[in-house]
Order: structure tokens, then C-alpha cells, then sequence
């Protein structure tokens, strides 16, 4: 009997990824720097979420994907005791657990607003320092956990706590429509990998194998690219025109630029690459929305534009209704103006205040008491 396990076809490749050139981005700057904090992806089902982060891994070192289920437990992800080593030996060891082995790689969790908002804690709190504690049932033990951490929802099933939702680092929303021509080259790509996936995958070896390169030199590069004080300077003035709260927002902006820069090939920060990554780090958490800091005369032009969007129909009978009405409208504000003239300025068509709800009634005498005479004994 064979019992040869039979091998997995290859991941589907980065590089022939379609239509999703903002989540690109955002995973290739997570996994040049992991402390960024991840990446937080929200969108429907079938937008490539799971297939993208799966084909990251396999551009890192050692190809490292871990997958994190809803029902881990807080010893599943961070580690714990040896009991089998404490039996049999009564020693006393470290199991390692799941974030040991994510290092250097990428750790998926789908539907994270379903996870329990403690294991969340604990997963942005490693993937921020890039260290991971534990200090439970008689094991002090710490270990590197440099990890590209990727965690998406969908808004149907549920919203994340917005203070959880802060700690991520990168945010994008996808959307479900795409424009036909990008749908077809995503299914054409989608049916050829299906058809066969070693010829697919071996299509696309060059364009993999030199991204892979990049990754690895943008690593590298990173701690000689130098934070400038005009980057500093850009970065402040972009959170605080966002008007977000705390300061977490301006490290990340500084990291994400620094890895995109380096993923550039450039010896410094420039101003195009905080333009690149300021949106996924601002959108989800600004207090301003971006058309409030828009300039009125901008503001103005957008709303002519608008209304010369109107369909035509639209557009016609309120001309002919201009042309007809004209001598009427004239009137009309002739009339507003002169009835709005004196005290009651402002309060045009405006009704006189009238009394309503219960009326006054008389005064009601109680009856007497059964077995006392009346006051007055009628005649």
C-alpha cells in the first residue's frame, strides 16, 4: 500500500495577482518591517484576500504561513508548559506555539473581528515589539516573533472594537465591483492556475524570484534609511490635519514610508512615499473625514460639478421652468421681503403659536361622603 503523502501544488504567484495593486502594497510593507503592526483587510468573500497572503509567504525566506483558527487558545498562540518533558522528566520546558512559528513569516487570521479580543490584545501587543513574553504556569521564557501579521473581516459578520482597531497598523477596505476588463483577466489567470499549477507557477519563476530579491534587500537597506526632519514634519502635519488621536499614527506613517522608500531602492524618505502609504494608515483612523479639509473654492467647483452631472431631462424642465417663471419668482421674493421686514425678521413662514393639548376645565367638587348629608339640603 502507498501511503506517500502527495505534494501541494504551489501557492498562486504574487506577481500575477490582478486588480489589487493598494492590498500589494500594503503586504509587501508589512513584510519588509513586521512592526508596523500588519495589516487589517476588510471586504467580501472572493476578493483575494486568503490568496494574497498566501502568496506573500511564499516570497519570504523559508515560506512560512501559519494560520490562525477561531477557537485557539491563548496557549495555542503564545506557548505554554511542556507537560509531557514535565512528566517524564520533570523538567521544566517551553512549548512553543504558534507565533514561534510564524517568525519571519505570516500569520492569517480570517474573520479577526470574531476572535476573542483578548487573543487580539496578545497578537498586536508581539507583533508590535516583535517579542514574545510569556510568563505563566512556572515558565518565564521570551523569544523573537518578527511576524507579518494579516487579519480580515468582513463588516456583515460584525464590527472590531475601535480600540483594537487602532493597533493595526495598515487598513484598506476592497471593493466587490471591478471594472470587466480587470474581472476577465482575474478569471483568465484564476482558470489557467487551476488548469495547471506547476506550468503557471513556473510562467511566472523570473518575476517572483526578483521580488523575492527586492524583499530581502529592502530588509537590508531599512535601519540606514534615515528619518529627516521634513519627514518628520510632513508626517505631523498629515495626522494632525486627520485630527487622530494619540500619536501611534505618526510611527507607523515614519515605518510604512521608510519601507516603502526601501522597497524604491532610495537612499532617504521622500515625500511620494508618505503619499503612498498615508491613506493606509489614516483611513481608519482619522475623526476628519478627507472632503472636510477640502478648500471651499475646491468644494464649490465639486457641487457645479454636480449639478452639470444632472440628466438632461432634469436640466430642461428646470430652464423652462426659469424662463416661465420668472416674473412670478420676482413677486414672489418681493413679497418674502416685505412680510420679513420688522420684528418677525428671520421667522418667515412661521406659524402663530396656538394653544393645544388640554383645554382649562372648571373646578371639580367631590362628592360627598356615603352617610354624610349634604352642605345644602335642596328645598
Amino acid at each position: 500500500m502507498n501511503t506517500a503523502s502527495t505534494p501541494l501544488p504551489p501557492a498562486f504567484p504574487f506577481t500575477a495577482l490582478h486588480g489589487q495593486d493598494r492590498l500589494q502594497t500594503a503586504l509587501l510593507l508589512a513584510a519588509i518591517d513586521p512592526l508596523i503592526g500588519g495589516v487589517l483587510i476588510e471586504g467580501p468573500r472572493g476578493t483575494a484576500k486568503s490568496t494574497s497572503a498566501r502568496a506573500l509567504a511564499a516570497l519570504l525566506p523559508g515560506g512560512r504561513f501559519i494560520n490562525l483558527p477561531l477557537g485557539a487558545s491563548e496557549e495555542q498562540l503564545a506557548g505554554s508548559l511542556d507537560l509531557e518533558a514535565a512528566l517524564q522528566d520533570g523538567q521544566v520546558r517551553f512549548r512553543p506555539g504558534l507565533l514561534a512559528q510564524a517568525h519571519q513569516g505570516v500569520l492569517y487570521i480570517d474573520e479577526v473581528n470574531l476572535l476573542p479580543d483578548g487573543l487580539v490584545d496578545l497578537l498586536l501587543d508581539v507583533c508590535a515589539s516583535g517579542i514574545n513574553r510569556v510568563e505563566r504556569d512556572g515558565v518565564s521564557h521570551a523569544h523573537p516573533a518578527r511576524i507579518a501579521l494579516v487579519g480580515t473581516m468582513n463588516p456583515e459578520e460584525g464590527e472590531l472594537r475601535p480600540q483594537l482597531l487602532d493597533r493595526f497598523g495598515l487598513f484598506l477596505r476592497l471593493e466587490a465591483q471591478l471594472p470587466p476588463a480587470e474581472r476577465q483577466a482575474i478569471v483568465r489567470a484564476r482558470l489557467a492556475f487551476d488548469a495547471d499549477p506547476a506550468a503557471f507557477h513556473q510562467r511566472h519563476q523570473a518575476a517572483e524570484h526578483a521580488l523575492a530579491a527586492r524583499i530581502a534587500a529592502a530588509r537590508a537597506a531599512l535601519p540606514a534609511l534615515p528619518y529627516t526632519d521634513a519627514t518628520h514634519a510632513e508626517v505631523a502635519e498629515r495626522c494632525h490635519a486627520a485630527a487622530v488621536e494619540g500619536v501611534r499614527a505618526d510611527l507607523v506613517m515614519l515605518r510604512a514610508a521608510r519601507a516603502h522608500a526601501a522597497l524604491q531602492g532610495r537612499r532617504e524618505i521622500a515625500a511620494a512615499d508618505i503619499s503612498a502609504v498615508a491613506e493606509l494608515v489614516l483611513a481608519h483612523r482619522r475623526s476628519v473625514p478627507p472632503e472636510a479639509a477640502e478648500p471651499p473654492q475646491a468644494k464649490a467647483a465639486s457641487g457645479d460639478a454636480q449639478d452639470n452631472l444632472a440628466p438632461p431631462a432634469a436640466n430642461t424642465r428646470s430652464a423652462q421652468n426659469r424662463g416661465s417663471n420668472a416674473s412670478g419668482a420676482v413677486g414672489q421674493t418681493t413679497a418674502w421681503n416685505t412680510g420679513n421686514s420688522g420684528e418677525n425678521d428671520g421667522d418667515w413662514g412661521a406659524l402663530p403659536p396656538q394653544p393645544v393639548a388640554i383645554a382649562a376645565l372648571k373646578p371639580l367638587k367631590p362628592p360627598a361622603a356615603p352617610g354624610y348629608p349634604n352642605a345644602k339640603k335642596k328645598a
